[in-house]
């Protein structure tokens, strides 16, 4: 018998610093392990994905839609078992640029910290290996579409 699949969507936003170097913003989770992963959530009920990660992000970081460039056609689509759940989760993200790097990140009480972070850190602070993967999608299609 299959596990139930539980829908979530998010944004891997990024920023370009001051020095121009491309940086992803990872949030501390403050429940269970203290996983760091970009801001992402659980769809409600009759909701888009898209609608989910705009809310979630809204939610968790205090960043709002209008305050980022959300690329459209970079979609990606995180599967995986959930160690100790009864059900599998299906993540998809968008690759998004927050228009005004100074930007203030507000947290929920979801979380307990974040940090802006280049490619190499943020891969090892980032401890699943699809998340790992995906912040490496992401860096190629900033290489790849000549915007790092």
């Amino acid at each position: 018998m299959s596990k139930a699949v539980r829908r979530a969507a998010g944004f891997v936003i990024y920023r370009k610093n001051c020095d121009e170097i491309v940086e992803y913003l990872l949030m501390q989770a403050s429940y269970e392990n203290h996983h760091w992963t970009p801001p992402k959530g659980h769809l409600e009920e009759n909701e888009s994905n898209m609608d989910a990660a705009i809310r979630e992000t809204d939610e968790e970081a205090g960043i709002k839609v209008k305050d980022l460039s959300v690329h459209h056609n970079f979609e990606k689509v995180l599967k995986y078992d959930p160690k100790d759940k009864p059900f599998s989760k299906q993540v998809t993200y968008w690759l998004a640029r927050l228009i005004n790097p100074d930007t203030p990140v507000v947290l929920s009480n979801e979380h307990q910290d974040y940090k802006w972070l280049p490619l190499i850190e943020a891969k090892n602070l980032a401890a699943y290996p699809e998340m790992q993967e995906l912040l490496d999608d992401c860096e190629n299609y900033l290489v790849k579409t000549n915007i790092k």
